[in-house]
């Protein structure tokens, strides 16, 4: 397994400040998720379930995902 796929706790990769959600996410409470940039990595967690660890990815990776996110269009 490769060190940038371990989930870390959530305190373990960046501070509460740090999170933020997606301008997409539903406001109202529902399915969202956060990003916090650290250095060369970036991490991905439930805002609903802060007790699960983040998943983390290198930066590059997160960036190709969110480029390829945005040219998709909702089914």
């Amino acid at each position: 397994m490769n060190t940038h796929s371990i989930p870390l706790p959530r305190q373990a990769f960046a501070s509460p400040g740090s999170w933020f959600k997606s301008s997409y996410s539903d406001h109202a409470g529902g399915n969202c998720i956060e990003v916090a940039a650290l250095g060369h990595t970036v991490g991905v967690r439930d805002s609903k379930d802060l007790s699960r660890p983040a998943f983390v990815v290198p930066r590059e990776a997160f960036v190709a995902f969110a480029a390829y996110a945005a040219g998709c269009t909702a089914v």
